[in-house]
C-alpha cells in the first residue's frame, strides 16, 4: 500500500482476483493483460506449482488504480490433502475482497461433467454463502486455448453448466430460491492458445484488458460497489478478514465493514489528535495563554480545528457514515477538551484585565471629580463592553462554549468593588460627620452638665437638635452622589442622630455620671469656701455656716438630681422632688413620720418614671453617693467652725469691764506715782518696747491658734533663744561707733531694735485670711 500509494485513492480503485486449476496459465495472462510480473511456469522443466499462496500487485497503466491477486491453483499435487481447505480459504478471500474474479478454465473441458471447473465452480457458490449480505461481484470466465468453436455456441453451454452447478449447491433457507443474478455478474470471453498463437492471444489480452478501464464506473466490469472498503483500510480489512478465515468463522461483510471503518476512523482521529496536540502553532498559542491574552485566539484555534477536522474528514470520508460521524464528533469532544483549559484561561485573563482597568479607570474619574453615580455607571458599561468584544475575539464557533458564567462573575466583581468604594466612602463620610458631632457635642454637653442647674437638659436638647439636623443636613448633600437609594440615606441619616444621641451625648452623660460625686464636692467646696463675688470666705465668727452648708448641699444635690437620668424626650419625672425630699434634712419627727407611712422612696434599683436605658444613677446609688457626700464633706464644716472659734478667741483680748474699772479704782495710786516721776514711764516705754519685740518674734498669737496648753509649751521652748538673741542684737547696737555729728539718745536703740524685730515679723507673719492684728506691715 506505501509503495503503490493505494491509500489517497480513496475509493477510485479496483481489486481483480484470478481462480484456475494449476498450470492453466493464469500468471501468464495476469501479466500480459495488466502488466504485472508474477512469476510464470518453465515449460520446459515440466508443469509444477509456480505460484503457492495469494500475490499481489498493481496493474500497469489502467485506471482507477487496480489491484490484481494471483491466487494459487486448485487441484495441485504439492498442497495434498490440504488443497481442499486453502482452495475454499483463497476462494471465500478473492470474493470477499475482488470487485471482479477471472476464472482461468480450457475449452476443452466445456461441456464435461467431471471438468476441473466443476469443482472450482462449486467451492466458489459454497463460499458464497458464507458471506453475510455479500455484494454482487462480477465472474468472467476466460476460456483459454479457444478452439474453432464459435464462441456463440460455448458460452451458452458453459452458463447452463454454472446454473447447474448454482442450483446442485446446497443453500441456506434465505437463499434458497435466490437467482444466480442476484450474486454475480458472469461474463464470458475466449482467447487464443498462447502457446500456438501467442501474437494472436497477446492482441485478444490487450483487447481484453481495455474493458478493465473504468471498472468502477457505472455499467463496468465492477459497477457493484456496496461492500466497497476505502482504499486507506483495505490492508485492514484484507488481514481481518484472513483471519475470520483462518478461523473458519462465516463472514459477515456489514459488520466487518464497520468494524474496519471502526478500526480505521479511529486510527484516523488518533493520528489527527496527535498531529494537533504537537502542532507549533497550538503549543506557541498555549504556552502564551498562560501569560496573557493572545490577539486572534478564537480564529487561530478554529483555524487549527477545520485543518485537523478537514483532515480527518477527507482521509475518512469513503468509510461507513455512521462510524466517520460518531468518530469525528468524538476527534471533536477530544480536541475541545485539550483546548478549553485554554480558552477557560483566556477568558479568565479578559475578566482580570477588565476588572483591573474597570478599577484604575474609576479611581481615575473620581479623583478627577467626576460623580460617583456617573463614574460607576459609564465605567461598568464601558468594560463589560470590552469585555464581550474581548469574548467575540475569544469565542470558538464550534465549541459552542458559554461566556455568560464569566461575564456574571465579571459584573458581580465590579459591583462589588463599586460596593466597597462605595462603603469606604460611606465610612469616610460618616466619620466625619461623626468626629464634627463630637467636636460639636462632647465639649458643650459636659460643660452644661458640669453647671447642672434647672434648664441643663433643655439645654443640651436644643444642642442636640441643632448639631444634628445640620450634620444630617451635610451628610444628606454628601451622599447625593453615591447612587444609593431612599432607604439606605434614611438608615444612615438615623444611624447618624443615634450616634449622636448615643454615642456622644448618653456617653458623655454616663461618663460624667461616673465622676458625679467629685463634681458634687467641687461644687459644695466651690460654694462653701467661696462667698458670691468668688473670693475666698474669712471666718471672722460673723458668717451663717450652717446656712451656707444647706446652700452648697442644696446645690450639690442639683448636681445629682440632674445626673441621676437622661433626659433628651423631655419627659418630665419627680427626681429631684425625691432626693429632696429623702436627703435634705427636715425635722426630725416629720421624717420619721414620713418613713414609717411612706418607707424610702430611693431603696430601689430604678425611677418610676425613667426607663432603665435612660437611668445613670439608680435610687439607691443616689441614697449611697449622698451618704459619702456628707462624709467626705463633714470635714470642712467641722473646719470652718473650728477657724469661727479660734478667731472668737484671737479677737478678745481685752479683759471684762469690771476687772478694768477695778484696775483703775485699785491702781490709781501706781498711776499717779508714775504721774509724778516720768522716770518710770520711760522705763514702762523701754519694758513695752522689749515685750513688743518679744511678742512678734515668738509669734504668739499664731501659736495659740491652736489652744492655750500647745501655745504655752512651743512659747517655752522659744522663749530664752529669743532674748539671747536679742540681747545680742543689742550688744551690737551698743558697740558700733557713734557719729559726732548726730549723737542718738539712749532710747534710739530700744526703737532700732523694735523697728528690726517689726520688720521680721512682717515677713514671717501669716496672711490676711488669718485671725486678724497679728500682722504688721
Amino acid at each position: 500500500m506505501k509503495e503503490v500509494k493505494l491509500g489517497e485513492c480513496g475509493l477510485s480503485y479496483a481489486v481483480v482476483s484470478i481462480m484456475g486449476p494449476q498450470s492453466s496459465g493464469k500468471s501468464t495472462l495476469l501479466n500480459h493483460l495488466f502488466g504485472t510480473n508474477f512469476k510464470e511456469m518453465d515449460a520446459f522443466k515440466g508443469r509444477s506449482q509456480t505460484t503457492k499462496g495469494i500475490w499481489m500487485a498493481r496493474c500497469a497503466g489502467i485506471e482507477p488504480c487496480t489491484i490484481v491477486m494471483d491466487l494459487e491453483g486448485t487441484d495441485g499435487r504439492e498442497r495434498g490433502e490440504d488443497d481442499t481447505a486453502f482452495e475454499k480459504q483463497s476462494a471465500l478471500f478473492a470474493l470477499a475482497v475482488s470487485d471482479i474474479v477471472l476464472i482461468n478454465m480450457w475449452c476443452h473441458d466445456i461441456g464435461r461433467e467431471q471438468a476441473a471447473n466443476k469443482p472450482l465452480l462449486k467451492t466458489v457458490f459454497q463460499v458464497m454463502m458464507r458471506l453475510f449480505s455479500p455484494r454482487k461481484t462480477t465472474l468472467m470466465f476466460v476460456i483459454r486455448d479457444k478452439t474453432r468453436t464459435p464462441l456463440e455456441n460455448l458460452e451458452p453451454v458453459l452458463r447452463e453448466d454454472i446454473q447447474k452447478i448454482w442450483d446442485s449447491v446446497p443453500k441456506p433457507e434465505a437463499h434458497k430460491d435466490t437467482l444466480l443474478s442476484v450474486f454475480f455478474n458472469v461474463e464470458v470471453v475466449a482467447l487464443s492458445s498462447f502457446e500456438e498463437k501467442e501474437e494472436q492471444f497477446i492482441e485478444q489480452a490487450g483487447n481484453l484488458r481495455q474493458r478493465f478501464f473504468h471498472s468502477i464506473a457505472p455499467g463496468g466490469l465492477a459497477g457493484d460497489r456496496r461492500g466497497v472498503v476505502p482504499a486507506s483500510g483495505f490492508s485492514f480489512s484484507a488481514q481481518q478478514i484472513w483471519k475470520v478465515i483462518k478461523e473458519n468463522r462465516d463472514l459477515d461483510l456489514p459488520a466487518h465493514k464497520v468494524m474496519v471503518a471502526t478500526v480505521r476512523c479511529e486510527e484516523i482521529a488518533s493520528e489527527k489528535y496527535s498531529n494537533f496536540t504537537t502542532n507549533e502553532i497550538w503549543r506557541h498559542i498555549e504556552e502564551s495563554v498562560q501569560s496573557g491574552p493572545v490577539s486572534g485566539f478564537g480564529k487561530k484555534i478554529s483555524s487549527l480545528l477545520d485543518t485537523s477536522l478537514s483532515e480527518y474528514h477527507s482521509e475518512a470520508v469513503y468509510f461507513d457514515e455512521g462510524v466517520r460521524t460518531s468518530k469525528q464528533k468524538q476527534l471533536e469532544e477530544k480536541l475541545l477538551q485539550v483546548i478549553q483549559p485554554t480558552f477557560q484561561s483566556m477568558v479568565g485573563h479578559l475578566r482580570s484585565n477588565a476588572l483591573e482597568k474597570f478599577k484604575e479607570a474609576f479611581e481615575k474619574a473620581l479623583n478627577s471629580g467626576e460623580g460617583f453615580s456617573s463614574a460607576s455607571s459609564r465605567c461598568t458599561e464601558s468594560f463589560m463592553a470590552q469585555f464581550d468584544g474581548g469574548c467575540a475575539d475569544v469565542v470558538i464557533p464550534l465549541a459552542d462554549w458559554d461566556t455568560s458564567k464569566t461575564r456574571d462573575k465579571l459584573r458581580r466583581d465590579i459591583d462589588a468593588h463599586v460596593a466597597s468604594v462605595r462603603a469606604a466612602k460611606l465610612a469616610e463620610v460618616t466619620s466625619a460627620f461623626e468626629r464634627k458631632l463630637t467636636e460639636a457635642l462632647s465639649g458643650p454637653v459636659e460643660a452644661l452638665l458640669d453647671e447642672a442647674g434647672d434648664h441643663t437638659w433643655q439645654a443640651v436638647r436644643k444642642l442636640y437638635s441643632l448639631e444634628t439636623e445640620s450634620a444630617m443636613s451635610g451628610l444628606a448633600d454628601a451622599l447625593t452622589g453615591l447612587d444609593m437609594d431612599e432607604k439606605t440615606v434614611e438608615e444612615m441619616l438615623a444611624g447618624l442622630k443615634d450616634f449622636a444621641r448615643r454615642g456622644v451625648i448618653e456617653s458623655k452623660a454616663r461618663e460624667e455620671a461616673g465622676r458625679v460625686l467629685i463634681r458634687m464636692k467641687d461644687r459644695f467646696s466651690t460654694l462653701f469656701s467661696r462667698d458670691s463675688d468668688s473670693m475666698p470666705r474669712v471666718w471672722t465668727g460673723k458668717e451663717d455656716i450652717r446656712g451656707i452648708t444647706r446652700n452648697a448641699r442644696a446645690a450639690s444635690l442639683k448636681l445629682l438630681s440632674v445626673m441621676a437620668a437622661i433626659r433628651l424626650d423631655d419627659e418630665p419625672d419627680t427626681i429631684a422632688k425625691t432626693l429632696s425630699a429623702a436627703l435634705v434634712d427636715v425635722p426630725g419627727s416629720a421624717s420619721s413620720n414620713r418613713s414609717l407611712t411612706l418607707g424610702d422612696p430611693l431603696a430601689s434599683s430604678k425611677w418610676e418614671e425613667v426607663p432603665v436605658p435612660r437611668t445613670l444613677i439608680t435610687p439607691v446609688q443616689c441614697k449611697s453617693l449622698w451618704r459619702q457626700f456628707k462624709s467626705e464633706t463633714e470635714y470642712n464644716v467641722t473646719q470652718a467652725m473650728s477657724a469661727q472659734e479660734a478667731n472668737k478667741r484671737n479677737n478678745n483680748w481685752l479683759p471684762p469691764p469690771w476687772a478694768i474699772v477695778a484696775m483703775l479704782v485699785l491702781g490709781f495710786n501706781e498711776f499717779m506715782t508714775l504721774l509724778r516721776n516720768p522716770l518710770y514711764l520711760g522705763m514702762i516705754f523701754v519694758g513695752y518696747l522689749l515685750f513688743r519685740a518679744l511678742w512678734a518674734q515668738l509669734d504668739v498669737s499664731a501659736e495659740f491658734r491652736n489652744g492655750a496648753l500647745p501655745g504655752l509649751l512651743s512659747i517655752s521652748t522659744k522663749f530664752l533663744p529669743t532674748v539671747m538673741n536679742l540681747m545680742r542684737k543689742l550688744a551690737e547696737q551698743g558697740q558700733a561707733p557713734a557719729t559726732t555729728t548726730n549723737p542718738q539718745p539712749n532710747h534710739a536703740l530700744a526703737s532700732s531694735s523694735m523697728n528690726n524685730t517689726t520688720s521680721h515679723h512682717s515677713t514671717t507673719a501669716p496672711s490676711s485670711e488669718g485671725p486678724p492684728g497679728l500682722g504688721y506691715t
